[in-house]
């Protein structure tokens, strides 16, 4: 059955038989009737006392054989429920317009089966979407736009950190400013998946469900229409949709819209138009691109918008942002095991006949919990990478090839484990013969890899990528054709896959990132491995290249590793945040000597002082509220999210001591002792508040705002009203991650009165008692 929504609390047959179970029987109805009949049997009432034992064994009876049939008869239920109201929509889409029925029907059947970008390994069937898809949890940003909220934009901070799509797009009907919002995660984390759920499930017509507003879905891939839109006119949206999406949803039976059909949809607002991937256009591209995506977006203000993009590329979206940031959470322990679970019982599932369900689902039960098992049994090593959906679903499939192979302990030996896989295990057990061996195979991968990143290439066109293969020297000495070698890649190792036709690209920006990097790492002679060293430099920093600096220098030996490190740290706090990174990647091998382990914690101190060096530089010359912004963005990396996001309280009374430690200490020293958190944490205290990471009550709170010059006269203060310098009160600095980071309302609103009890109070009280707990 489809997935319930995340937000609602689903009554099926299953649950109420087990409530009337733990309710009734449990507590002891028919023992209760069963008592009733012996008290009858001694008065020699022969009859009462049959109906009572009669009525506690049917009692029993119907409770725990409806317990048994319960989820058969949910399933025919839900199938005929949906049935019923597939029939009506699609009549009264026939009375109203066929061109929405045809529409909708086409672009879900795009959205059917779960790709995760394209990365389908052969011997793993491919499951529909609505079996595996888990709901993402997604949080508010800070705030609008700016990291400083005020009367006109305080409405739009999100403090819940589990908000699911539906939420958001319930929130649109109401909030117009819920009409244009961007949702942001590193690769891998399920935007594109989760587009394509919301697609499917309005093109299914199950949105009520989720009770959400009734849409037309427009999903556009942005790096489809790049060509088009970076022309120096390009076509409006309505052309986009109606000459160029709308075709291309069927190649044998095109739609073809009535005219003004789109124009209605998005005047009326009756649209969610779904623009995903704005980090997948080329950097040079960018800025152009965004000023069409605003200008489409303010032409339609009644529609809906979504835009997504990892963190990094958004950075270059120059015209004017969507409204409302949106972030993605990382997988919990329990979605990861959902997946995980729902992967399984497909794959064993498609393996069986359906007589043998039963089968299948025990295997399935069999298998996912020996990989949740090795997962916690190893959560310190692999534990960042099942938080993302992305390597969750690498690391299964690798699983379920061997399933008593131990799980790489780290990224690069995953992507490395996949491509032996890929190139050579799955061919050699199919029985096929690779034109090229895996080595030459892999390693022209990685020259054609490398040639698309210089060039900030996604995709190459397949003249081009032939040309490449035909002339590249490990292709020129064997007698074989560039077009069957391409062939096979695409499907036999699925490697390469062709997105559109004649137009091929990896399955993850993250699999190029590594082909990349190991053609990079893996030259021989010093001087091209300073040059590529050089070049890994010059890209520090850039979003398209992220993946690649961090697959490379995991690739290094340490003393090579040491001065490209060295060097990034010297580029600035966000360079040495990667090279952090970085070293957090790079593999540990036991075999390491003394003397390299200690140049890598050389290595580890260096890289987080010059972290701290924008900071430092902005305290030296007083400039105390970018220093606060500059103190959250520090903060919120260090708990591994984007600038932006919320923090949890457990994230701050798990905050690492050493950053913590340090911040503090940079504002203690350039304050010259005025501001701080242990100086806030001091004023918290003598207010009488005990450092346990609770509410400590209005009261004390209130003294601790009024001490700190937070609040004046009862009123608390906007962060604009705010003019630190050297004459403020004491402990007012950090102030921004107190309260904006944390979602309490500040400007004039009641700070307590509005949910403070999961906000900037236990914040303050939080990282107080971390940083007790960190001077110990």
């Amino acid at each position: 059955m489809p997935d319930e929504p995340s937000n609602l609390v689903p009554t099926t047959l299953e649950k109420v038989f087990e409530l009337l179970d733990s309710k009734l029987v449990t507590f002891g109805v028919p023992g209760a009737l069963s008592a009733v009949g012996i008290a009858k049997v001694t008065r020699s009432e022969w009859t009462e006392a049959g109906w009572c034992f009669a009525v506690a064994a049917a009692v029993w009876l119907v409770i725990k054989t409806g317990k048994k049939l319960a989820p058969k008869i949910d399933q025919l239920l839900d199938w005929g429920i949906g049935a019923v109201e597939r029939s009506l929509l699609n009549g009264w889409s026939a009375i109203t317009s066929d061109i929405t029925k045809d529409y909708l029907e086409k672009q879900a059947r795009l959205c059917e089966e779960f790709i995760s970008e394209g990365f389908n390994p052969d011997r793993t069937a491919i499951p529909l979407l609505e079996q595996v898809f888990v709901p993402l949890d997604l949080s508010g940003a800070v705030s609008s736009g700016a990291l400083k909220p005020n009367r006109s934009n305080r409405q739009l901070l999100l403090p819940s950190p589990n908000l699911s799509i539906w939420d958001l797009l319930k929130r649109s009907e109401s909030d117009r400013q819920f009409r244009q919002m961007c949702i942001l995660a590193k690769g891998g984390m399920g935007k594109t998946t989760l587009l394509r759920h919301v697609t499917l499930i309005y093109g299914q017509r199950k949105q009520r469900r989720y009770r959400a507003p009734a849409y037309i879905p427009v999903l556009l891939r942005l790096r489809d229409w790049v060509e088009e839109l970076s022309q120096a006119q390009p076509p409006s949206l309505l052309a986009l949709i109606t000459n160029c999406h709308i075709p291309s949803l069927s190649k044998n039976h095109p739609l073809t819209a009535p005219p003004r059909w789109a124009e209605q949809l998005l005047v009326n607002g009756e649209a969610l138009v779904m623009f995903d991937g704005f980090d997948e256009i080329p950097e040079a591209k960018r800025t152009h691109v965004s000023q069409w995506l605003s200008a489409q977006m303010q032409e339609y203000p009644r529609s809906v918008f979504i835009l997504t993009s990892r963190p990094a590329g958004y950075k270059d979206y120059a015209a004017q942002k969507p409204a409302i940031p949106i972030y993605v959470n990382k997988f919990t322990l329990e979605q990861q095991a959902q997946f995980i679970h729902r992967w399984y019982l497909c794959q064993e599932q498609c393996c069986r006949s359906p007589k043998q369900y039963r089968i299948a689902k025990r295997v399935a039960a069999e298998r996912a919990t020996s990989l949740i098992d090795q997962l916690n049994q190893r959560r310190g090593e692999l534990g960042y990478m099942a938080e993302n959906p992305l390597l969750l679903n690498m690391l299964v499939t690798y699983h379920r090839f061997d399933p008593t192979q131990e799980l790489p302990q780290q990224r690069l030996g995953l992507y490395r484990g996949i491509c032996k896989l890929q190139l050579e295990d799955r061919p050699k057990a199919r029985g096929i013969q690779m034109l090229l061996p895996f080595a030459k195979s892999n390693a022209l991968l990685q020259s054609l890899a490398l040639k698309m990143l210089r060039t900030n290439q996604l995709t190459i066109s397949q003249q081009a990528l032939l040309t490449f293969v035909e002339q590249h020297p490990l292709v020129q000495d064997e007698e074989i054709d560039p077009a069957d070698w391409l062939k096979q890649i695409v499907d036999v190792s699925e490697l390469l896959v062709e997105r559109e036709p004649k137009e091929y690209e990896f399955p993850h920006a993250s699999f190029q990132g590594f082909f990349a990097a190991t053609q990079l790492a893996q030259v021989e002679d010093k001087i091209t491995l300073q040059k590529n060293a050089g070049l890994i430099l010059q890209h520090w920093n850039g979003a398209i290249w992220r993946e690649t600096v961090l697959l490379y220098t995991a690739q290094l030996p340490p003393k090579l590793l040491a001065p490209v490190i060295q060097k990034a740290c010297d580029m600035g706090s966000e360079a040495a945040d990667l090279a952090t990174l970085c070293l957090q990647e790079y593999p540990r091998p036991d075999k390491l000597s003394d003397d390299l382990l200690a140049m890598l914690q050389s290595l580890e101190i260096t890289a987080q002082r010059s972290k701290y060096q924008t900071l430092e530089a902005l305290l030296k010359v007083q400039q105390w509220k970018e220093a606060d912004e500059e103190t959250y963005r520090l903060m919120i990396t260090a708990v591994g999210k984007e600038e932006g996001q919320w923090f949890e309280r457990e994230e701050l009374l798990n905050f690492p001591c050493e950053d913590l430690l340090a911040i503090d200490g940079l504002w203690i020293k350039y304050s010259n002792g005025l501001f701080g958190f242990s100086v806030q944490k001091q004023i918290y205290v003598d207010c009488g508040a005990t450092l346990d990471g609770e509410y400590p009550g209005d009261k004390i709170w209130g003294e601790f705002c009024d001490r700190v010059g937070w609040r004046e006269d009862g009123n608390y203060l906007s962060y604009s009203a705010l003019n630190p310098s050297l004459s403020s009160s004491r402990g007012s600095l950090p102030f921004l991650w107190v309260f904006v980071v944390v979602g309490v309302w500040v400007g004039g609103v009641e700070v307590v009165g509005v949910g403070s009890r999961n906000g900037g109070v236990v914040v303050v009280s939080s990282l107080s008692s971390r940083l007790v707990n960190c001077s110990r």
